[in-house]
């Protein structure tokens, strides 16, 4: 999400939606939705006084360790965060990536962070992508990263030690023209082979290691790669037809994430929706989130898609950061176009425990513990703990 963009209140804009008939909150959590509690001793303090910056993306390995990445500082107006007590001097930037444990311990940090801040000229001298945007932990433990400030997606090692791969060129961005040209917020399908267009966020396939990748900021489509970058395929483009994307800036798709049904969600922030598709790229479905939310100035309602663990995925989740909320889904109703497919939602706008300013990118471990990052405003992690009978 770019800071330029306004956000207008969330209160607001659910109150309006309500107003306009537009949507109707759940009354009450339907005794088989799952409870969440949030944590508030998760993450444990960090290191060295360190200070996130905004969190781009939240990620899960198979150890239920959790990755977040984030975009550092901006360098110029901005040269320090704000500090630990009133006094930036104290205070340190943390590092790009961050590992917690189950416990929320540190146990691994990398990148400089000096060199992904966000703001003019940023993170021309950074291996990182500029504008750290999204990030997905594969099935060998492989760290994926994508940049909405460029136009690259990587695979790391999972101790960040090793640059993997690198599908896209950076600063060089699919413009729709045959040469390509400067990153930016074209609105464009997108028809490159090789190159990107601000990238959000990445899935891969367990099943044979292809790379689905949400070329949403300039481009609007889901592209695919193979597991060694050879381009395959691509979903979506622009309009409002089943399956494509809202023109224009705001992250179209936003997220991508592939369920163990098969199908691949990507999130249409502009329409309020997530487009649903076989992974050979025919359209399936549309699911909305809240709709309207995106036409009072939200950024959408449709920011990044998880589920409960379990072959079946009862529950699809869904971060809506138009309205500072986590929805849960009946993940078959939901499929299924049915009515009251929204089970019940967890949030409201704020700093405190609990609360989300700018809420993004999740994810949920195999416990069903769900992990929510936060951007503009609120730079952090939070832990909701799922609740159970013992």
């Amino acid at each position: 999400m770019r800071a330029n963009r306004t956000l207008v209140g969330s209160t607001i804009v659910l109150a309006v939606a309500m107003a306009a008939g537009l949507w109707s909150p759940p009354v009450k959590a339907q005794p088989e939705g799952p409870v969440f509690r949030v944590d508030p001793f998760w993450p444990k303090p960090l290191p060295h006084n360190w200070v996130t910056g905004e969190v781009g993306g939240t990620c899960v390995d198979s150890q239920d360790h959790v990755f977040i990445v984030t975009r550092g500082f901006q360098t110029g107006g901005l040269t320090s965060p704000e500090g630990v007590g009133g006094r930036p001097e104290k205070s340190t930037a943390s590092p790009p990536a961050i590992e917690f444990d189950p416990d929320g311990n540190v146990v691994n940090s990398w990148g400089d962070p000096s060199l992904v801040a966000t703001g003019p000229n940023a993170g021309k001298n950074a291996v990182l992508p500029n504008g750290i945007h999204g990030c997905f932990v594969d099935y060998q433990d492989n760290v994926w990263i994508a940049g909405n400030g460029d136009g690259v997606v990587q695979k790391y090692s999972h101790d960040g030690s090793t640059l993997l791969l690198q599908i896209g060129t950076k600063f060089l961005c699919d413009d729709g023209s045959a040469t390509g040209g400067a990153c930016g917020n074209v609105g464009l399908t997108g028809n490159s082979k090789t190159l990107l267009n601000d990238p959000a966020d990445i899935a891969v396939d367990p099943a044979n290691g292809d790379v689905y990748i949400a070329d949403g900021y300039g481009n609007h489509r889901v592209v695919v790669f193979d597991k060694n970058g050879n381009y395959l395929r691509q979903m979506g483009g622009v309009g409002t037809g089943l399956g494509q994307f809202t023109a224009g800036d705001g992250g179209h798709p936003h997220c991508v994430v592939i369920g163990k049904d098969g199908l691949v969600y990507a999130c249409d922030r502009g329409q309020d929706r997530i487009n649903v598709y076989k992974k050979d790229g025919t359209a399936v479905t549309e699911i909305p989130v809240i709709p309207g939310t995106a036409a009072l100035g939200t950024a959408g309602s449709a920011w990044d898609v998880d589920f409960s663990p379990g072959q079946q995925q009862t529950f699809m989740y869904e971060s809506d950061g138009g309205n500072e909320v986590v929805w849960i889904f009946n993940h078959a109703s939901a499929l299924a176009g049915l009515p009251n497919a929204i089970l019940s939602g967890f949030g409201r706008p704020g700093h405190m425990a609990g609360e989300f300013t700018f809420l993004h990118m999740m994810a949920v471990d195999s416990r069903g513990n769900l992990y929510a990052g936060e951007t503009i405003g609120g730079r952090r992690i939070q832990k909701f703990r799922l609740k159970t009978d013992d």
